[in-house]
């Protein structure tokens, strides 16, 4: 048993069983002050105020020292297997050419998929453990991570084995995502290309039981909503959830696609309009706003706050990826979601723990604090609240990160 005490400020706390937060519900969380938290083999076994710890003789104690403790993030959306760095595309972006430019000149995610496919799985897995080490060490407990640079069958399992491998051997709760519909491969045609993705790669990552989501990128100059469907339900036959990349470049009919094929999260939505928003409500699917994206692209920001505002729920995401985020810092994310999005600290906090959590498949287990839940969990150094997490966007208040009750990094 571990005992962690003195905590200045516990917070997620939430028993209500609940598996998202949604418009309103947003803004609350439950709090305790003064508090102390037990880990019993890697799950929350007790809570309350510090007047009221008993009988922690014989147990490990760990002190907070006047910190915070909350969830650790849940960061649904990232890329973080791939290979090398873009920061020659850093400087075309500066020089003025947009994401879509950069595309059709050969950059962008093919060149990612070159790098990739000229690595062996050795060093690819190599390069993304740097990457998970970064942010785990940086507060974040689960993480989706999506295959999508491999473009063709052997590369595209590649990386799904480097994510099944960082799986095994990381204390990181790890959620693997197909995505080889990510852009369309050199040397075929879109349909051609198409037909790959459904013919021979889904069947073949599904024998192997390598992810648990598919996605498909619907956007404008990528795939189309009926492409979306086709790869979905296809992705569907052999158990996989889909998840959508949607409305990034535009309002592309991904949202009602995704809708349509109840997919679990559409995530971007930068361009998403009201009629998109629209198909939101009453669904299972969780939005995914992606701050990080629009800060290193200069792009707008996803229209958040209207649709919690709407009574939607939101989740926040990093996309860690090589191109448009080249980074995974979910307190940036969670700062940028107040900033430049409108959400209040405690709406931005939830987006990225419970929210992220559902947008996973896993809030029945991570996400909040609550009686049986998997102990990952956050310690800040001393601040004066919770809102002090998002208000101070670059000083680390991370003093201890825990996986199951127990340290990693």
């Amino acid at each position: 048993m571990l005992i962690i005490k003195n905590i200045h400020t516990l917070a997620g706390i939430d028993e209500s069983g609940r598996t998202r937060r949604q418009g309103k519900d947003m803004a609350e969380t439950g709090i305790l002050y003064d508090a102390y938290l037990k880990i019993d083999d890697g799950r929350i076994a007790g809570y309350g105020t510090m007047d009221n710890l008993v009988n922690d003789e014989g147990c490990e104690v760990t002190d907070a020292e006047g910190g915070c403790v909350l969830p650790a993030w849940c960061d649904s959306h990232t890329h973080i297997v791939y290979g090398g760095s873009r920061e020659g595309e850093f400087v075309d972006k500066i020089n003025g050419l947009s994401y879509a430019e950069i595309a059709r000149r050969g950059g962008g995610i093919l060149n990612s998929a070159e790098l990739l496919h000229n690595m062996s799985e050795d060093e690819l897995y190599r390069q993304a453990m740097c990457r998970v080490r970064e942010i785990a060490a940086k507060g974040t407990g689960c993480v989706e991570i999506k295959s999508g640079y491999g473009l063709n069958i052997d590369d595209e399992l590649k990386m799904l084995r480097v994510i099944r491998r960082i799986s095994e051997t990381c204390p990181l709760r790890v959620v693997p995502t197909f995505l080889g519909a990510h852009a369309v491969g050199r040397g075929y045609t879109k349909e051609e290309y198409v037909d790959e993705v459904v013919c021979e790669m889904i069947p073949e990552v599904g024998r192997e039981r390598l992810a648990d989501f598919i996605d498909v990128f619907c956007d404008d100059g990528f795939f189309t909503p009926a492409d979306t469907v086709r790869i979905l339900e296809a992705g569907e036959k052999w158990g996989m959830v889909p998840k959508i990349h949607a409305d990034e470049l535009a309002a592309s009919g991904g949202v009602e696609a995704g809708v349509r094929c109840g997919a679990l999260s559409v995530d971007h939505l930068e361009s998403m309009d009201d009629r998109e928003m629209a198909f939101l409500n009453g669904a299972s699917t969780m939005p995914t706003v992606l701050p990080g994206t629009s800060f290193f692209l200069n792009m707008p920001y996803a229209n958040a706050r209207g649709m919690i505002d709407s009574g939607l729920g939101v989740a926040v995401a990093s996309d860690y990826n090589p191109g448009s985020t080249p980074s995974g810092d979910m307190k940036f994310a969670v700062s940028l979601a107040c900033i430049k999005m409108r959400l209040l600290p405690v709406e931005a906090i939830n987006a990225a723990t419970v929210n992220g959590a559902y947008a996973m498949g896993l809030s029945n287990e991570y996400g909040t604090i609550g009686m049986g839940k998997r102990a990952n969990i956050i310690i800040t150094s001393q601040i004066p609240s919770i809102n002090y997490i998002p208000y101070a966007y670059t000083s680390p208040i991370v003093k201890k990160v825990l996986f199951e009750g127990k340290e990693w990094i």
